[in-house]
């Protein structure tokens, strides 16, 4: 018969949220041990540590470049993310708002 064990931090086998994530690397910074010595007494791979702290590190954060040329009304511009996914955006869209949905989706989701 299997045990089953509520964990109070996410597992090696759980899929991390960005939250999660800033957790454990919040817990490795505090603990005073190296990131190898962390996740080895946490049961987890140190890369997954590593790849957390380059995602969320604000040198990785999308850069926007101020467009200065008019666009006609009802144009469409395209930005495509680090990750990939492909944004299509009124070209009237406040930079600000631009920013949240692409920090959204370029931080939410599992590891």
């Amino acid at each position: 018969m299997s045990k089953t064990c509520l964990l109070a931090h996410p597992s090696a086998e759980a899929l991390w949220t960005a939250a999660d994530a800033r957790e454990m690397l919040r817990r490795q910074a505090s603990s005073g041990l190296s990131v190898p010595a962390f996740a080895r007494r946490e049961g987890i791979h140190p890369q997954r540590l590593y790849w957390w702290r380059r995602k969320l590190s604000p040198a990785a954060a999308p850069e926007f470049v101020e467009v200065t040329e008019q666009l006609q009304g009802g144009t469409v511009v395209e930005v495509i993310l680090r990750s990939g996914r492909v944004l299509r955006v009124p070209a009237q869209i406040e930079p600000g708002v631009l920013r949240r949905i692409a920090d959204a989706l370029e931080q939410d989701g599992p590891c």
